[in-house]
């Protein structure tokens, strides 16, 4: 069986000034490149042969952090389809400041499966493009492949819901550890 290992990227400076990144390209913190060389450290013995990545910043430097013992990777792939949720108007503001003027909305635009925030992305429709590049993905497995797979907290919610069978409600109910990697076998 192939074994999968996925993290979400590490700490940005959105993610510490609550901020809906959505869009938005914010480098990682000097925290968050701890956080991706602990990943790393986890990560490093395992003979990785092909790794995907969103196509965001933040996604990418975790990735080519994590990376680093690995030269000679046979495969990297940046792929829009695990890219983080498409915010819309809520892009670039404060969560909490949006909580307290949307008291009402602001849980279902944040959490709610079929709710998008103005003019964004509902988690229903992350998890449609999510669901793509999972099944192309697991088409195109070898039984030897050990693939590493970095994306943004939202796009890693439906590859939970995939491999440990999640209802929609647990899927949308839970924070990612900061630095934790799930495995996985396909």
């Amino acid at each position: 069986m192939a074994k999968l290992f996925v993290f979400r990227h590490a700490q940005t400076i959105d993610n510490v000034n609550h901020i809906f990144s959505g869009k938005r390209d914010p480098d990682l913190t000097p925290s968050g490149i701890e956080e991706a060389e602990k990943i790393r450290d986890l990560l490093k013995n395992e003979k990785v042969t092909k790794a995907y990545t969103a196509t965001n910043k933040r996604c990418k430097k975790t990735l080519e952090i994590v990376l680093e013992p690995h030269e000679g990777t046979e495969l990297v792939v940046a792929d829009p389809r695990i890219r983080e949720r498409d915010y819309g108007e809520l892009t670039g503001k404060n969560k909490d400041r949006i909580a307290q003027l949307y008291p009402k909305e602001y849980p279902k635009w944040h959490r709610s499966y079929e709710t998008s925030p103005p003019g964004g992305e509902s988690l229903k429709q992350v998890e449609e493009r999510v669901s793509e590049f999972l099944k192309e993905l697991i088409q195109n497995v070898w039984q030897k492949d050990v693939i590493f797979i970095c994306a943004s907290g939202n796009s890693l919610r439906p590859i939970r819901r995939y491999f440990e069978k999640m209802s929609e409600t647990e899927m949308v109910s839970f924070e990612h550890e900061r630095g934790k990697v799930y495995e996985y076998e396909a």
